[in-house]
């Protein structure tokens, strides 16, 4: 059986394999020149495309001396990159140091994602990110580093060449009663000015009673250029990646589902106003 094109594994591999490349400051016909391949071969690896052996892997993390933790985390995942779909037992967002989430994030050319509870970390304001973090445990300056990395992600929306988000959360994310009035207000504000950007995307689901998918949990779907899309489900501890033609396809019309019970981006920004001034801010 032909090996699977660009798991979530292979992409992963290769992410990382670029960032320890372009921490050396090397090119990739230069370092495709120092191991001995061809330099679209190379390319293939880094974009996931093509899965190196692991001794060509071993070869590559010794030319660019890569540090004995990230040394053994790129080895296994040369060693496990042909498997389709992926547990992963770490939670995203919550190390400084840019893990396999991250990394798919910057890559992808669009996303959607589905948020009952809580506001999406892009869009979560620096005093809204504390709190959520302390909710999980994070305090002290981590707390306040881990916020501050969520402030630099958001420049994929912001930024010169920004990333389309089609973004749907649940009412019950604008009402969390862990978060104090002032601060979801700010955070309110906030979310809909993000909204009004035309690479944002914005919908309000109400709660109700109709059963819907969304009632299973968040969830992202990520596209890239040039390769299969890849949807992400966070759990606690642990990160599931879903890459199979038909998990996505139940994924993508859970998606359209979401999109046709939300209100629309207009109802949804008025909305939001509603919910502000029911927590004593002003619509302005």
């Amino acid at each position: 059986m032909a090996t699977p094109f660009a798991t979530p594994r292979a992409r992963a591999l290769g992410f990382g394999l670029r960032d320890c490349r372009k921490a050396r400051d090397l090119g990739v016909r230069e370092l495709a020149r120092l191991i001995g391949v061809y330099p679209q071969e190379l390319s293939n690896w880094e974009y996931g495309k093509r899965i190196p052996k692991v001794e060509q892997v071993a070869l590559l993390l010794g030319a660019l001396v890569v540090e004995p933790e990230e040394r053994k985390r790129l080895l296994e995942l040369a060693r496990t990159a042909a498997e389709v779909s992926w547990l992963e037992k770490v939670m995203p967002g919550f190390s400084l140091k840019p893990g396999t989430y991250v990394q798919y994030e910057r890559e992808a050319s669009e996303l959607f994602g589905w948020e009952p509870v809580l506001i999406p970390g892009l869009f979560q304001t620096p005093a809204y990110a504390r709190v959520a973090l302390a909710a999980f445990g994070v305090v002290g300056e981590h707390n306040e580093r881990l916020a501050e990395a969520r402030q630099t992600r958001r420049r994929l929306l912001t930024g010169p060449r920004p990333t389309p988000y089609r973004a749907i959360v649940g009412e019950g994310a604008l009402r969390p009663e862990f978060i104090e009035p002032p601060v979801m207000v700010e955070q309110l504000r906030f979310l809909r000015d993000l909204s009004g950007r035309s690479n944002v995307s914005l919908q309000v689901l109400r709660d109700g009673p109709t059963l819907h998918p969304g009632l299973c949990g968040p969830f992202v779907i990520l596209g890239f250029p040039q390769l299969p899309p890849i949807v992400f489900i966070e759990q606690y501890r642990s990160s599931a990646y879903l890459y199979a033609d038909d998990q996505v396809a139940d994924y993508r019309s859970a998606a359209g589902t979401l999109a046709a019970l939300a209100m629309s981006e207009q109802d949804s920004c008025a909305f939001i106003g509603e919910v502000i001034a029911e927590l004593g801010g002003s619509d302005g």
